[in-house]
Order: C-alpha cells, then sequence, then structure tokens
C-alpha cells in the first residue's frame, strides 16, 4: 500500500533515500500535474525526473520525465525447449554465439541494415528531425549498453525464456535530447524559472509539443520493433548453438520509458511512465531483477492511484561509479555461479553487480497491490554489452 511521502507524491517504495524523494517532489510542485505523483517500488534518483515515477498531465509532456532512451522496455519469449535440452554446454555456447551474432554496447551495431530492419523502416520513415536514418536501420536488433541485457531464464514450469531490456538506442537518444532543449530554450526565452530547468515542458496546441508528440511515437515504436529483432536474433542464436530448431510458444513486449493518452477516472491524461510499465487489469508486464538474478512475468490489477502502472525492475540502491569503486569481482563472481555470463569481463561489469540493486523480493512485495505474478524466471545465461572502464589521469 502506498505512503504519501509529499503532499502530492504517493509512493510504494519501502525503500527510499532522501534525494529520490526529494527529487520526486520537486516534480509533484510542477503546475502542469494533473494529480498526485506516483512513485513505485524501485524508484531510484534519476537525469530530470525520478525513475520509477509516473506523472499525469493534461495538456502538457515533459520531454526529460520520458528520458533519453525513448520507448526503453522489456521483452520475453517462451520456447518449446526445456532445461535438459541444453546440455552441459548449451547456455555457454549461446553465450558465446551472442557476442557474434548480436552486436551490444555504446558504437556497436551491425555492419548492414537486415530485410527486416529495412521493411521496417520503410512502413515506419523515420521523421525529418532524424540525422543518419541509415545508422537508425543498423542498430535495430542491437542492444546498446548499461542495464541492457538479454538473458536465457527458467520458468518455474521448467521452459526456457528469451528475456532482454533494450530500447531506441541512438536514434532515440538523439530525438529526446533535440526535444528537451527546445522545452528549456522556450522557457528561458518566456522567463520561467523552474525548480529543475531538466523539467521544462511543451504545451499542448502548439506547434513544439506537436513536433514532439511526432518523434515520441515514432522512437516508441521504433523501440519495441528493436525488441522484436532482438528476440529474433537470440532466438536464432540459440537455435545455432543447439544445431535445432525452435519453436517460440508465447511472448510479451512492453515499454517502460514512454507517454501515452490514457483515460483515468472520466478525465484523458497524458500518463507518463519513466522506469514503470503499464499495470492495467489484466495487462502483462515483465519486471527483471538484477543481473543474473530473478525475475518476473506480472498481470496488472489496474490499481488506480498508481495510474495503472507498477515498477519496471529491482532499483538501483548504488551509483554506478560507487559499484564500480566498492563491490568486488570475488563477489559478483560467486553471485552468478553456475550461470553463463561474460566472467571474463566480471570487473567492467561490477556496476551491474545484485548488490547494486534493491533485493527484487522487497519490490514484488512492496507491489502486492499493483500485479500478480504469472511467472517467475531464474537465470541461467546473461548477456550484455561490455564497456571499457575509463580512468581518470591514464592513458592507454
Amino acid at each position: 500500500m502506498p505512503n504519501r511521502i509529499a503532499p502530492n507524491v504517493l509512493s510504494w517504495a519501502s525503500e527510499l533515500d532522501e534525494l529520490t524523494a526529494d527529487q520526486a517532489a520537486r516534480t509533484a510542485r510542477l503546475p502542469v500535474l494533473a494529480g498526485h505523483l506516483a512513485l513505485m517500488p524501485d524508484a531510484h534518483y534519476g537525469m530530470g525526473a525520478t525513475i520509477g515515477s509516473v506523472i499525469a498531465t493534461e495538456t502538457a509532456v515533459i520531454p526529460s520525465a520520458v528520458g533519453v532512451d525513448i520507448g526503453c522496455g522489456m521483452a520475453a519469449r517462451r520456447l518449446d525447449v526445456r532445461a535438459e535440452h541444453l546440455g552441459d554446454d548449451g547456455a555457454e555456447n549461446w553465450v558465446r554465439r551472442m557476442t557474434r551474432d548480436v552486436p551490444a554496447g555504446l558504437g556497436n551495431w551491425h555492419g548492414e541494415s537486415s530485410e527486416d530492419a529495412l521493411a521496417w523502416m520503410a512502413a515506419n520513415p523515420p521523421p525529418a528531425t532524424l540525422d543518419k536514418p541509415g545508422r537508425a536501420a543498423e542498430q535495430l536488433g542491437t542492444l546498446g549498453s548499461g542495464n541492457h541485457f538479454v538473458e536465457l531464464a527458467l520458468d518455474e514450469d521448467g521452459w526456457v525464456w528469451i528475456l532482454l531490456h533494450s530500447g531506441s538506442r541512438g536514434g532515440g537518444n538523439k530525438l529526446a535530447t533535440l526535444h528537451t532543449g527546445v522545452a528549456r530554450r522556450l522557457h528561458e526565452g518566456l522567463g520561467t524559472e523552474l525548480e529543475d530547468p531538466e523539467l521544462a515542458w511543451l504545451q499542448q496546441g502548439t506547434p513544439e509539443f506537436d513536433a514532439y508528440i511526432r518523434d515520441l511515437g515514432w522512437a516508441q515504436a521504433y523501440a519495441r520493433e528493436n525488441r522484436r529483432e532482438l528476440l529474433a536474433g537470440s532466438h536464432r542464436a540459440l537455435a545455432r548453438a543447439l544445431a535445432r530448431e525452435i519453436e517460440a510458444t508465447d511472448e510479451v513486449n512492453c515499454h517502460h520509458n514512454y507517454t501515452q493518452l490514457e483515460e483515468h477516472d472520466g478525465r484523458w491524461l497524458w500518463i507518463t511512465r519513466k522506469g514503470a510499465i503499464h499495470g492495467g487489469v489484466g495487462a502483462r508486464g515483465l519486471i527483471p531483477g538484477s543481473t543474473g538474478q530473478r525475475s518476473y512475468l506480472v498481470v496488472g490489477l489496474g490499481n488506480e492511484a498508481s495510474y495503472d502502472s507498477c515498477s519496471h525492475g529491482a532499483g538501483r540502491r548504488m551509483s554506478r561509479n560507487k559499484a564500480r569503486k566498492t563491490l568486488s569481482v570475488e563477489a559478483l563472481e560467486h553471485q552468478m555461479a553456475g550461470r553463463a555470463w561474460q566472467a571474463s569481463h566480471a570487473k567492467a561489469l561490477l556496476d551491474e553487480a545484485p548488490e547494486a540493486y534493491k533485493p527484487i523480493d522487497v519490490v514484488m512485495r512492496d507491489q502486492a497491490d499493483l500485479v500478480r505474478i504469472e511467472h517467475e524466471f531464474t537465470a541461467l545465461a546473461n548477456y550484455k554489452g561490455v564497456e571499457r572502464i575509463r580512468t581518470r589521469g591514464r592513458r592507454g
């Protein structure tokens, strides 16, 4: 059940630091809000608005509240594969195959556009505001970096699933940055003072608003297609690793950084979910835990106080820099024991170690009034974009 932590903020988070609570309260004081701000159980401090926040507006949208990875989200596919079909080395072979077949990380994408990517781009022409549309086509079906991942996971009935997290890649980032800048310049031109300039909004009925909604819609569709093509590529990688044909038997694909018009209490509102998924009655969503740990496929209960929303993951409890400085490779290796993963890159993956995140069981307990669990997943293999560790004061 939620707690009112500020006059206009309801929070489902039992673990919430003061910095995050203050940021959420600051956002909730914006004059364009059309109701309270809802904080999900995984809420933590973010650039612009709080990650894990749900914001309702009636005649405006805040570009930075959606964030730079427009349409980022999760997808999952159940396969006609059981754990015993993987054998002793199937999961390890899949990770090795993924490193060859599925580009991941900053600056990594396909060398040329696939037929699926070209067909999708032709059917969904990119907006004129997007430069290098050819690169966007080459990035379809690629992973990205940070907390983006692909996993093989086992459900409670013994079936293998592909579970992944990715968004709109470089194109969505560029469009988001463009429109956030437009919103800031408009407010500066009007002499409007905001507690946080990053929370500048675009007003409905203006050309700037219409341009953002157009580009937002395209980027959200691109992100969904990116996940669909990632599922297909990861599926092919497993089929090659096991040298057998594999059928898909179920699939889910959902955003958690997006805005859309929804009806709530008889009013049409722009609902912005920054690190939150739609949890309307019967809606299926995906909530991953931290790297290599438990994840969930959930069904929404339609809690109106949360604007039909729930968490999008475990939620960070430690910054990336702090994780790199304080967590150990040995602890990460222990936590990932029994799973196939990029163990040789353990040092570069410390910022994604389970200890850097809130416990997923606490997050799920906090939102028992928002969702019910349909499937619980246990990770078998994990694949991520590995970034080069940057150190100050050194050349190499």
